[in-house]
């Protein structure tokens, strides 16, 4: 797991998963659009307690790595100031088999915009900003949690 203030190069990142083993890669990248819930956006900014973000992104990586039978996996997430179209975050996996490099990926990606401390600001055109709860986030934990009181 690694935050970043610098733009996130997806080609050399997928480079760092090679592996002769494996014969999947799935990628993930989640880019800044140009507008959220109705309101045009301008621009993103991502704060991140990096300590801990490192710190609960590399037990994510570990349950990823524990659950599904994959090679290598890799997250990256942005912080700071980021420009519509940018790459906020990446998430790399290897596998044998595309089936679980699909699962691992999306596993990774689902835990970390639940579990790390990264708070996102949206500014918008008209000028003002806020502070954004990720409802769709709440919404696959609370699935998670739903499906684990019912087994």
């Amino acid at each position: 797991m690694r935050v970043t203030d610098s733009t996130i190069e997806p080609e050399k990142l997928r480079d760092e998963l090679l592996d002769a083993a494996a014969g999947a890669y799935v990628g993930f990248e989640g880019w800044i659009r140009n507008q959220n819930e109705g309101q045009a956006v301008l621009r993103l900014e991502y704060e991140v307690y990096e300590p801990l973000a490192i710190k609960e992104g590399e037990i994510v990586i570990a349950e990823a790595k524990a659950k599904f039978p994959i090679l290598h996996a890799q997250c990256v997430h942005r912080s700071g100031l980021l420009e519509i179209g940018e790459c906020a975050v990446w998430v790399g996996v290897t596998s044998a088999h595309r089936d679980e490099a699909f699962a691992a990926c999306r596993y990774i990606i689902d835990q970390v915009k639940v579990r790390l401390p990264i708070w996102k600001k949206e500014h918008y055109v008209e000028g003002h900003s806020g502070w954004v709860n990720c409802e769709r986030c709440a919404e696959h934990k609370d699935a998670r949690s739903a499906k684990k009181v019912a087994v």
